[in-house]
């Protein structure tokens, strides 16, 4: 007569709690993947808000008649208590960059906004009002650095601190040279 081996109810609550010890580890490494997926998406869209913003700035400094640094002299729009950063003319037109508080709710942190002409649909500066627009926010506190670099070079640097969703911050920043006509 040949006796079977069974199982005794010991050998598979540990066949049990092992399996359930390997599937909270799968699923810790699924969450911090999907975390750091986040904050990659984050990081890159940022980046790209700006590239878009030092882009512009750079093309109107190097369009710019003539321009100046933490001057606001002569802007068209209300500054609201934000501190100017950088003032140029450009096609007899103002702009002035300014950088403090969020005109509103809706906008993280300081502000870095744009007091000039909005452009038309070819790209050419509109001959209506000046408008007083963000341009980015959550901008950290020396969020927009101008600098003269060298004669007819200026360094224009971007940092924000973006809040994660699970807590804390990052920063994310972005630095670009302008050729300017005047020194």
């Amino acid at each position: 007569m040949k006796r079977c081996r069974s199982f005794t109810l010991v050998e598979p609550l540990v066949a049990l709690a092992l399996a359930l010890v390997l599937v909270a580890a799968v699923a810790r490494g699924m969450m911090a993947l999907t975390s750091d997926g986040e904050r990659l998406a984050l990081l890159r869209r940022e980046r790209a808000f700006q590239r878009r913003v030092l882009a512009l700035m750079r093309a109107e400094l190097e369009a710019a008649r003539s321009w100046g640094l933490g001057t606001g002299a002569g802007a068209e729009c209300p500054l609201g208590g934000r501190a100017p950063v950088l003032r140029m003319e450009l096609e007899n037109r103002g702009i002035t960059y300014s950088v403090g508080e969020a005109p509103s709710s809706i906008w993280r942190g300081r502000v870095l906004m744009r007091c000039g002409p909005a452009y038309g649909l070819e790209g050419e500066l509109s001959g209506g009002a000046a408008q007083n627009r963000v341009v980015l926010d959550g901008l950290e506190q020396e969020g927009l650095q101008v600098e003269r670099e060298a004669p007819g070079v200026v360094k224009l640097r971007l940092r924000q601190g973006i809040p994660l969703r699970g807590g804390g911050l990052v920063s994310v920043g972005l630095e670009t040279r302008a050729g300017t006509m005047t020194p």
